[in-house]
């Protein structure tokens, strides 16, 4: 039976994943966007501005699902700005939404929130899951507390929530990938920094029909973790691209360097030196089979079909 899938914010890579994936189910979906583009087949646009209550709130009732992707983009320097923009943009757009779901006479039977596996600390030494990962003292995972606080404040008794501390998503269509291939082919693609830390990821097929799990699975509740049960360090993920990408040179990159072109490039090295060694520990404990486990699965599936696409 088709369902009502509200999706807000989703217009970035991880929006446009699961409105392909929805309305080729032959699903509803409704996007909550400040932009109002054309979408493809069942998909339709509902504006908001991810703060206030408007004529949005009245696509709640009778849905099936709310899944919230709003969040500034973390790929920009912390200044004072931008880490307010950061915080603010994932709090506030929570917030709304549940005041306005505290409201539906018929809510939603499942919200879905996603978050960050960023919120773990920096783990060389071990593995980082939902019952016995050690959360960051920093800005990123401070944010991702901040924003769960204010996702699990706004409980109902007929209404499901499920946080989704999600990894890196490798997809063609955005996002991290694109880039590690891009650098790849230009030679850049050796380890950065000491290539030690640990890069926690997840293709975009599991990325569907992790979400599609989750809405068919009602004991599936809480903080989940998104992430492939492998993660692996980061010299290992960039060989395995070479591998397949085949450069005519490679070139490591020193921390000191990257520094330099974080300034240029307006970013953090945080993005890249982090080391997030996430597995996920409750969703293999409730039962959800990931496609792509290990990395080179994944990367096999994305050269081909980037190969395919060229």
């Amino acid at each position: 039976m088709p369902r009502k899938v509200i999706l807000a914010g989703g217009t970035g890579t991880m929006g446009v994943i699961l409105q392909q994936h929805f309305a080729t189910h032959g699903d509803e979906v409704i996007v909550l966007t400040r932009r109002q583009d054309h979408y493809g087949r069942g998909v339709r646009s509902v504006n908001w501005d991810a703060r206030s209550e408007g004529p949005w709130t009245k696509e709640l009732d009778d849905a099936d699902v709310v899944i919230n992707l709003v969040g500034h983009s973390v790929d920009c320097r912390y200044t004072a700005k931008n880490k307010a923009l950061i915080l603010n943009s994932r709090v506030l757009a929570t917030r709304a939404l549940g005041n306005a779901l505290s409201k539906c006479a018929k809510p939603p039977a499942l919200w879905i929130n996603m978050s960050s596996a960023t919120v773990y600390r920096h783990a060389e030494d071990r593995a980082m899951d939902e019952q016995t990962g050690e959360s960051g003292n920093d800005f990123s995972p401070q944010v991702v507390l901040t924003w769960e606080k204010e996702f699990f404040s706004h409980q109902r008794a007929d209404m499901r929530q499920v946080a989704v501390r999600c990894a890196m998503v490798f997809s063609n269509g955005g996002g991290a990938f694109p880039r590690f291939a891009q650098l790849t082919r230009v030679g850049l693609g050796g380890h950065h920094g000491s290539g030690k830390q640990f890069v926690s990821w997840v293709h975009e097929t599991d990325v569907a029909q992790f979400f599609q799990w989750l809405i068919d699975t009602p004991n599936a509740e809480g903080i989940i973790n998104l992430a492939a049960p492998n993660p692996l360090p980061e010299a290992q993920l960039m060989t395995a691209l070479r591998e397949r990408i085949q450069p005519l040179f490679l070139i490591n990159t020193p921390e000191w360097l990257l520094q330099m072109g974080a300034f240029v490039l307006r970013t953090e090295t945080e993005l890249v030196l982090k080391s997030r060694r996430v597995i996920p520990t409750r969703a293999l404990q409730l039962g959800f089979t990931f496609q792509h486990p290990t990395i080179h699965t994944a990367l096999d599936a994305l050269c081909e079909a980037s190969a395919q696409n060229s």
